[in-house]
């Protein structure tokens, strides 16, 4: 039930964020527990959206993207009341530009990626650059309790240089 009511939420969320974007949108990511479907009951759901013509600066990125959030709201207010979901949206906000450089978070996202919109294979592409910088590392994703790290370069020597 659980996963279910957080699927309805990513199809209300995209379809929320397509109406408002429109052209302009260029990737709509979840990642995080959501894409892993680990979610909890107190999860929140973390979303990576990539848009052209943003305002500068994540504040003003953030109140743009309130309006999306209030058309979610009674939905997100449902679910807490109905179902026991006390669930968020953690929305991070790049321009195709600043995707293209690249973000550690990004990390998070090369094997549990949910893509739920993606213009031309753009952000997929991006995960794939990534992966194979990764593999060409041989790095390993290392889980330790509920979480993971990344030991990047597992044969690293004092002095060598590490670029993603």
């Amino acid at each position: 039930m659980l996963k279910e009511k957080f699927r309805e939420l990513e199809e209300l969320l995209l379809s929320e964020i397509e109406v408002f974007y429109g052209e302009r949108l260029v990737s709509v990511v979840v990642f995080g527990s959501a894409a892993r479907e680990t979610q909890s009951f107190e999860s929140d759901l973390d979303i990576l959206i990539i848009a052209e013509g943003l305002p500068q600066g994540r504040m003003r990125r953030i109140r743009e993207f309130n309006s999306v959030e209030e058309r979610v709201g009674p939905f997100l207010k449902s679910l807490q009341q109905k179902e026991g979901i006390n669930t968020y949206i953690s929305a991070l906000i790049k321009s195709p530009e600043e995707a293209q450089k690249g973000s550690p978070l990004f990390l998070d996202m090369v094997e549990d990626a949910k893509i739920l919109f993606d213009k031309g294979g753009f952000f997929q592409g991006i995960l794939e650059r990534l992966r194979e910088k990764l593999g060409k590392l041989g790095a390993k994703r290392v889980w330790k309790g509920n979480a993971w790290y990344w030991d990047l370069k597992p044969d690293y020597k004092f002095g060598d240089l590490i670029e993603l």
